[in-house]
């Protein structure tokens, strides 16, 4: 398998012609901040109690933890739309099943856990993906002296062509490998019967993010323009539709109507045609694999897969520098990463 290259410098940029402008992220909580974007509200009736908490360097299973003991509930009974960050101030939704309002407005706050407040019942719970996008509130420090005429055009070309949807490091643990073991799953499936379904679940799921992201690297050129052979998304609700008339399509492409995707394997998830399937053909060759014995390991391990737009759209993009402090501000759509409009701007690790 090649040396893992996991969004460092070695990945390739969209904003290549733009020079790295350098900078730290993170160097406080504060720095990142994230709002979760709620797709509905509570009905007001149910046995899902929905509450809006804000959290400080506290991550989203850390805080499912905490809640479930300090309110003596199971923590498959919590829901959550989406996994936040701990090195950042984050505020979401999340639902309690059989929980009182009065139990959670005695929960004690603290330098961690912000605030809570109590939305209402609801008759669902909440789960992954019921969200409509996160709302990012950030600070990049010690940026080079002079960059706002590179900003600026690194900026124009991001909201016109769109954001790389590469996933983020998250789902490769600390030492970001997690890839490696779900490669040695889908050769094995001894080993995989063996574990719980949702562990393999996970490691192959951090094995299909490795996949995409290698795609989405060899269509960087390519990452707002639609094929023949393509598998094309909408905007509007996720569903997919083969390429035939590229010239018409790519009229809608231009809008952000839709985007030309890349495939998160399973036993169903179809593969391109044409040009972009030989692409991903190519890329999943080089790293040992080939479509059949990935939708095989899909059926084997029960996840059907799916397809992936290749880029986002930077929505409400608000931008400042002063001195050598950039701020920013925008919002982008479920599953996709604000580490990827960071690391545009910084050309390293983000």
């Amino acid at each position: 398998m090649p040396t893992p290259s996991w969004l460092d410098e070695t990945v390739p940029y969209l904003t290549a012609s733009v020079p790295a402008l350098g900078g730290r992220i993170r160097s406080m909580p504060e720095d990142f901040c994230v709002d979760e974007r709620p797709l509905y509200l509570p009905c007001g009736e149910g046995e899902h109690l929905y509450i809006k908490i804000t959290k400080r360097g506290l991550s989203t299973p850390d805080l499912v933890l905490r809640l479930s003991s300090q309110l003596h509930v199971k923590a498959q009974t919590i829901g959550v739309a989406g996994l936040k960050d701990a090195q950042a101030v984050t505020t979401q939704m999340l639902s309690l099943q059989g929980v009182k309002a009065e139990a959670v407005a005695a929960l004690p706050t603290d330098e961690r856990l912000l605030s809570v407040e109590v939305l209402g019942r609801h008759r669902n719970r909440l789960r992954k993906g019921h969200h409509a996008g996160n709302q990012f509130r950030l600070v990049v420090r010690d940026v080079r002296e002079g960059s706002e005429e590179p900003l600026s055009r690194l900026f124009d070309e991001l909201v016109r062509r769109g954001v790389p949807n590469y996933f983020g490091p998250q789902r490769q643990g600390r030492s970001g490998t997690n890839f490696q073991l779900g490669a040695e799953l889908l050769q094995d499936a001894a080993r995989r019967n063996k574990m719980p379904r949702s562990k393999r679940i996970w490691f192959m799921n951090a094995y299909q993010s490795y996949v995409f992201n290698h795609i989405v690297a060899r269509r960087i050129d390519s990452i707002d323009r639609v094929l023949l052979g393509d598998w094309a998304m909408k905007s509007e609700n996720g569903a997919c539709f083969p390429v035939e008339q590229p010239e018409v399509e790519q009229l809608r492409a231009d809008r952000f109507e839709i985007s030309p995707t890349g495939p998160l394997f399973g036993s169903r998830a179809p593969w391109a045609t044409g040009v972009p399937g030989d692409i991903e053909r190519a890329v999943i060759a080089e790293l040992g694999t080939t479509p059949d014995l990935l939708s095989k390991a899909g059926a084997e391990c029960g996840f059907r897969g799916e397809r992936r737009a290749l880029r986002v759209r930077l929505n409400d993009l608000v931008w400042s520098v002063e001195g050598s402090v950039l701020t920013l501000s925008f919002w982008l759509p479920p599953g996709s990463y604000a580490t990827s409009v960071l690391r545009e701007i910084v050309k390293t690790n983000a």
